[in-house]
């Protein structure tokens, strides 16, 4: 897999993201967006950046599952309740993404929203992810390991035979002629 950082001369220097990233070869993660909370579901902090610190955690958690690195983010994209309070806390904010990047700086873009759906929430990060091919793996683990939801999509397995007779075939339907 090959990225190529894409900044025209221009839109002149971006200062700590990318204009764009291209990258050739591999697979799309899209990952939900995620705010700063843990594994039991409560924000860590009330702190902007502590905040900032756990989601992009969060978002590498997705990342690293299904294979992936902070490398492979090729977008991310950054809610904030109040911009004020995230221009406030940039320092901080710089710090814990360097942390956790290093640094590599994807395609970005901040935007302030009204509220986010957890109240006590004050960012909430998405991103795209590109992951080499080979990673495949560790998705198909990921998937395998997460436990079916109630009211959730049946896998082509478990569709009725109505399903499948609905005009599309499944690879087990399919014969040779």
């Amino acid at each position: 897999m090959r990225a190529t950082i894409v900044n025209p001369e221009a839109l002149g220097q971006p200062s700590g993201y990318s204009n764009g990233i291209l990258f050739e070869g591999g697979s799309l993660l899209f990952v939900a967006g995620q705010i700063g909370w843990d594994r039991e579901r409560r924000i860590v902090s009330d702190d902007f950046a502590e905040q900032f610190a756990q989601a992009l955690e969060n978002v590498l958690a997705v990342v690293r599952e299904a294979g992936g690195e902070p490398a492979n983010i090729a977008r991310l994209l950054i809610f904030v309740t109040d911009k004020e309070e995230y221009k406030s806390h940039l320092r901080d904010v710089g710090s814990a993404y360097r942390q956790l990047m290093g640094k590599h700086f994807p395609a970005m873009a901040l935007v302030e929203v009204s509220s986010l759906l957890e109240d006590l929430a004050k960012v909430e990060i998405e991103a795209i992810a590109v992951l080499p091919v080979g990673s495949q793996e560790a998705e198909k683990k990921a998937t395998e390991a997460a436990p079916a939801e109630k009211g959730g999509e049946e896998s082509s397995d478990e569709k009725s035979s109505d399903e499948k007779s609905s005009g599309e075939a499944s690879s087990d339907d399919k014969t040779e002629s």
